[in-house]
């Protein structure tokens, strides 16, 4: 009995199935490190908006405590008001001044927080693309490895073409041209 002569195709899917699988385990890979990023960047603006929202009590226990003192410095009756408004009217404009930097700061955390949103949703786009990408190739593998076993090429050609689907979203993955 003679060796049964090797179909050239199946060379081609041996080839074709290492290619999917070396871009499935990437994108395995690279959805991780994004998905841990898009958490890492919603953990990080979680903090930047618990303190902003610190920072806007304090504003606001400023705000009211210096209304306040003006409401007091009118109530003084007239004899005492000099000597003890000039006090009044100190403690008003540092409390004035502490609202305005907490105000500014405000700004700029709500700043910092927005950024980490977008680094967010933009780690979640990738993070999706990989995450197709990964089904496509899986998908293609084992229609490559049923398609050796029974030798039948056009189970091979299907999985070429859901590894092509796999190969653009894993592109998609680095450049996000689908979305």
């Amino acid at each position: 009995m003679g060796a049964e002569k090797k179909e050239q195709w199946l060379n081609y899917l041996a080839l074709t199935t290492v290619i999917f699988a070396v871009c499935a385990t990437l994108s395995t890979f690279k959805g991780g490190g994004f998905s841990t990023k898009s958490i890492m960047s919603q953990s990080q603006a979680s903090d930047e908006w618990a303190l902003y929202q610190a920072k806007s009590i304090k504003s606001y226990l400023y705000q009211m405590q210096a209304d306040n003192l003006e409401l007091e410095v009118e109530s003084i009756p007239t004899p005492a008001r000099d000597a003890l408004a000039n006090k009044y009217r100190q403690r008003i404009i540092d409390y004035r001044a502490k609202v305005e930097t907490y105000d500014k700061e405000k700004a700029d955390l709500k700043e910092k927080a927005k950024q980490l949103e977008a680094n967010r949703d933009e780690a979640q786009v990738h993070s999706h693309a990989f995450g197709l990408a990964v089904i496509y190739l899986q998908i293609s593998i084992l229609l490559s490895s049923i398609a050796g076993l029974i030798k039948k090429k056009l189970v091979w050609i299907a999985g070429m073409l859901t590894g092509g689907l796999g190969l653009i979203y894993f592109a998609d993955g680095f450049l996000v041209f689908l979305t």
